[in-house]
């Protein structure tokens, strides 16, 4: 965690902060059947506008849209294949919901016993920054916060406010001037919004929060991995100041850092209107708009309510926490916690291979996790092995036909597309073996066990193990110089 000196008493300067968790879900888009992999490669369309903020339900215009509007910028977005549809770019109505998406909603909020909603009511919700090209972001409350509704951290409990379920927004590709270029790939990705209450009291405990609410949002089905997916933004208040947004941490870990430099800044600027800034690099902050209100939301009619059910509660199961999957790993199998973690966060099938096949678990583990990082490293091959080449790999071993040392050289074949000829890693016979390494010594004498260890693994790498080899020739090695 990075550190700064602060004389900051945070008690005294009044500090309250709660946090907004953006998640990504996996699968299609939340109200089309688009993907949402992001590979942006086949770019089909491009469209330019302008935006203009809409009234909200109460009649009025929201302050931070009319900003955006005297800002006087023109949009372009870029539209790929597969990846935005003519529901992305407002030209036909909203598709159902995506039901995974509000599957793994509902898990969530029924981890963290928040109330759901009888029905969900679907809402717009007015942005004309650029980012959402209609104007608008579609917004449904999934779950509101109870007394049961918290997590734990070292200096007290988070309450937790509410859970959104939304489409993303437009990814930012370029500015120039007064034009903005978006990648319509982001655009309508499902994604959950997590609130707490401003129950956060210093910058390490907010840092503690972030954490332990991504571990119980990665524990849900559907969650997607991989940088980019989750995004964290504070909100901070102090004794006689307004409250301030932070958006855009580059990292984490930088939390605590760009929290006290916003506490420093606030301290030093006096009747500040409450608004949004943009975190930068530095860890410092800069102006991003005004603070927006209610009057920005205004019901979808495009989309009927929809019904929660006690039979789709029911079928929702509460998914069990990393945490637990995690011990409970290693206490089935008897694997190293810092597998486990790489299984868990990489989404590993490893209970298929380890039911399937009966070889020792702590192998499997390290033929799924490292040998694949081992040929980016060595061999710079960037496609990750298939089912099927570790199901090749683990039925021979299974059957006794090729040994555990042939694992990478054969994994390497497989993924470049060549049909490995596995008689040329038979396994040699312990016998043969012995044999070989005794003659090699008598006929070497003087020469390093070393260099005997690389004339026996040119002849036989790949079809026997190094540590069963060293036994032998160590055995021999001695006998030939006690000889001697």
């Amino acid at each position: 965690m990075l550190k700064m000196e602060t004389k900051i008493n945070w008690e005294d300067v009044g500090f309250r902060c709660g946090l907004e968790i953006h998640q990504e879900l996996s699968g299609n888009k939340l109200f089309c059947y688009c993907s949402t992999d992001l590979r942006e490669q086949n770019k089909l369309f491009e469209i330019k506008r302008k935006l203009r903020p809409s009234e909200g339900e109460i009649g009025e215009k929201d302050l931070a849209s009319l900003f955006e509007e005297q800002r006087n910028r023109e949009f372009i977005y870029y539209g790929y294949k597969n990846e935005a549809c003519l529901m992305d770019t407002d030209d036909e109505p909203p598709h159902p919901i995506n039901q995974k998406a509000l599957k793994t909603s509902l898990e969530v909020a029924l981890l963290l016993k928040l109330k759901i909603p009888d029905e969900l009511i679907v809402m717009r919700k007015t942005i004309t920054n650029g980012s959402c090209i209609s104007g608008f972001q579609r917004t449904l409350v999934v779950g509101l916060g109870t007394e049961q509704s918290y997590i734990e951290t070292s200096q007290g409990r988070i309450r937790i406010k509410d859970l959104y379920l939304e489409e993303d927004s437009a990814k930012i590709i370029k500015t120039e001037e007064n034009k903005v270029y978006y990648s319509l790939s982001r655009s309508g990705i499902p994604l959950i919004e997590l609130g707490t209450k401003a129950d956060i009291k210093t910058p390490k405990q907010a840092l503690e929060a972030a954490q332990s609410i991504g571990t119980i949002l990665r524990s849900c089905n559907g969650i997607k991995h991989g940088i980019g997916t989750i995004r964290q933004d504070i909100n901070i208040s102090i004794k006689n100041h307004s409250r301030i947004e932070l958006k855009g941490f580059q990292d984490l870990k930088s939390m605590p850092m760009v929290i006290e430099t916003e506490v420093l800044r606030q301290l030093k600027n006096k009747n500040e209107d409450s608004h949004v800034r943009k975190v930068e690099p530095d860890f410092t902050s800069s102006y991003l708009r005004p603070m927006p209100g209610s009057t920005r939301l205004y019901p979808e009619t495009d989309i009927p309510h929809i019904p929660i059910t006690s039979q789709l509660i029911k079928s929702t199961e509460i998914p069990e926490l990393i945490t637990e999957r995690a011990l409970n790993f290693e206490r089935k199998y008897n694997i190293q916690s810092h597998y486990t973690r790489e299984i868990i966060k990489e989404n590993v099938p490893f209970d298929y291979y380890a039911e399937k096949y009966k070889i020792d678990p702590k192998f499997i583990a390290h033929l799924l996790i490292e040998i694949p990082k081992e040929l980016r490293s060595r061999f710079n091959i960037k496609d990750d092995p298939k089912k099927e080449h570790f199901d090749f790999i683990l039925g021979n071993i299974e059957k006794n036909k090729i040994p555990k040392e042939a694992t990478i050289e054969i994994l390497k074949e497989l993924i470049t597309g060549i049909k490995p000829d596995i008689s040329k890693y038979s396994i040699v016979s312990l016998a043969e073996l012995e044999g070989f390494i005794k003659n090699l010594v008598e006929e070497n004498k003087g020469v390093s066990i070393s260099g005997l260890m690389g004339d026996i693994m040119k002849k036989y790498r790949g079809k026997v193990d190094g540590s069963l080899v060293m036994k032998f020739l160590k055995k021999y090695y001695e006998e030939s110089n006690n000889d001697s």
